[in-house]
Order: C-alpha cells, then sequence, then structure tokens
C-alpha cells in the first residue's frame, strides 16, 4: 500500500511535469541541495512539508507556502543533486487519515 501511494504520487508529479511551468528557468532546475531548499524560501517563502523514497535511492521533497499557495516538488538522487521537476500554485494541505498497513499478511 505505501508502494501505490508513493506510485501515485510520483505519477501526479509527471503529469504536473508535463503541464506545469517550473519556478526555475531550465539552466537552473538542479543543484546543491541547500540552494535549492534556500531558494525555494527566499523566494516564495516555501517549506518542506513532505518526503518520501524512491526505489531506496531517490528522495522526493514536496515543498510549499501557507501564504501565497505556492508549491514545488524535488528529487534528489543518491549522491547527486537535487531537481526541482514541478511547481504550482493553490496547495492545500490535507489531514487525511492514512490507512492502516498489516505488514503480516
Amino acid at each position: 500500500m505505501k508502494r501505490d501511494f508513493f506510485i501515485l504520487w510520483m505519477g501526479i508529479g509527471a503529469v504536473l511535469l508535463a503541464t506545469q511551468t517550473l519556478h526555475a528557468t531550465p539552466a537552473n532546475n538542479c543543484g546543491d541541495h541547500g540552494a535549492i531548499v534556500d531558494r525555494l524560501a527566499a523566494q516564495y517563502g516555501e517549506r518542506r512539508r513532505g518526503v518520501g523514497l524512491s526505489g531506496g535511492t531517490s528522495l522526493l521533497e514536496i515543498f510549499a507556502s501557507d501564504e501565497t499557495g505556492s508549491w514545488s516538488i524535488t528529487v534528489t538522487a543518491a549522491g547527486g543533486p537535487t531537481c526541482l521537476v514541478a511547481a504550482g500554485d493553490y496547495f492545500q494541505a490535507l489531514d487525511d487519515a492514512l490507512p492502516i498497513i498489516d505488514e503480516g499478511t
């Protein structure tokens, strides 16, 4: 179930990547993790709202601003740079309960 949830988010990210204009220009979509996070905070007021692992080798992070509603998704490969892969507006935080996963079945 965790895998299905993550795959859903990755699919949403891919769709958004295909349909949204990124905050950054193509020349600076990737860089040092700290620099990307600092830029999202300084320019857009975004802070990290969620994380997930992809295949155990990449970290996906969701950043968003409560004030402006802007959001960004980054992916960081193991040992590699952090890349901005999608961005948009009208972020809404949800507090839905996650399903209980019984690992024993």
